[in-house]
């Protein structure tokens, strides 16, 4: 009996349908808990091609929702246990584990040779970099984020509205799952729908996951959705590059004391606290880049200068740098 028998059975899917999951290929950008469901169901299902990328590698404490990895594989890079893991499952499909960091850098070659972009990492700046980069070249996102109890998936770009329409405003919260927490069945429950939303788009299911927002509540086991097509594109945004993006024209400011970080994201970086950025005098002929460790304090104190600033701003988070 072939391998896809069960799926191939679906009106939806057939010999066409399975024809197209063969020859598609994914970006995953992180091998984590949204990973963790994501990759072994696109595995199972038969995509022809898929990119594992994670920079991380594996820690006993995110074993409860990293589930994809066991005890043994802690010390070793995630996004090669990941694609071994997803060979074994599938080996008559291509899979390749890079271990690197998206970045501002490389994020454009990585998602031009994808046919759709999933977007498991636990990172602001990742989450938004995919997303411009997306929206410029037309590709797909399907993007999800867990915290705590509850999390999300959307479609974005390819079409129709990117993260920024949805999310214009620095998030409310710099909380992370390290620091937050996060239950593991809230992580598995958001990371299927994003396998489900990707294999839906692929198989070119009415109506399409573009344009679509899912959230889930794990204490109250309830989810909502709602769609989001009309959504403006915020009229200017501020970019996230890397640290090798700047120059000696750019204005550095490192937001970090030397307590956090004894060396700055940059050699010409000059620290100054975000409380005191008041101070500094607009220069027409610089554009000013804020560093910080994931991005968040370098975006809010952006959103407080600009008026004060002429000049472009952008944003460097030394965890994708």
């Amino acid at each position: 009996m072939s391998r896809y028998a069960r799926q191939t059975l679906l009106p939806e899917v057939g010999a066409k349908g399975q024809a197209r999951l063969s020859s598609a290929r994914v970006l995953v950008v992180g091998a984590g808990g949204l990973a963790a469901p994501v990759l072994p169901l696109l595995a199972g299902a038969g995509i022809g091609q898929i990119t594992i990328l994670d920079g991380d590698q594996v820690e006993l404490s995110n074993l409860h929702r990293q589930t994809l990895f066991t005890e043994t594989d802690c010390g070793h890079p995630k996004a090669e246990r990941a694609a071994a893991r997803c060979t074994a499952i599938n080996r008559d499909i291509d899979v390749s584990g890079r271990k690197q960091a998206l970045t501002s850098e490389n994020a454009g070659n990585l998602v031009a040779q994808a046919d759709v972009i999933l977007d498991c990492a636990d990172s602001y700046a990742a989450s938004y970099i995919l997303s411009d980069t997306c929206l410029a070249q037309g590709k797909p996102l399907i993007s999800a984020s867990v915290l705590g109890l509850s999390g999300y998936v959307g479609g974005f770009c390819g079409g129709a509205p990117s993260l920024r329409a949805l999310f214009p405003d620095a998030p409310d919260s710099g909380a992370s799952c390290a620091t937050a927490g996060v239950l593991g069945p809230v992580v598995g429950t958001i990371g299927a729908m994003q396998a489900q939303m990707a294999l839906n788009l692929i198989l070119g299911l009415t109506p399409s996951v573009l344009g679509q927002m899912v959230q889930y509540d794990g204490r109250t086991l309830r989810s909502t959705a709602f769609r989001f097509d009309d959504a403006p594109e915020p009229n200017s945004c501020f970019r996230f590059l890397s640290a090798g993006q700047l120059t000696t024209d750019d204005h550095i400011i490192e937001l970090r004391s030397a307590e956090e970080s004894p060396r700055p994201v940059h050699p010409d970086a000059q620290r100054i606290s975000p409380d005191d950025l008041s101070d500094i005098d607009p220069n027409k002929g610089k554009r000013l880049a804020l560093c910080c460790a994931t991005g968040l304090r370098a975006w809010r104190a952006a959103e407080r200068i600009q008026p004060n600033w002429p000049g472009e701003i952008v944003l460097v988070a030394a965890s994708t740098s």
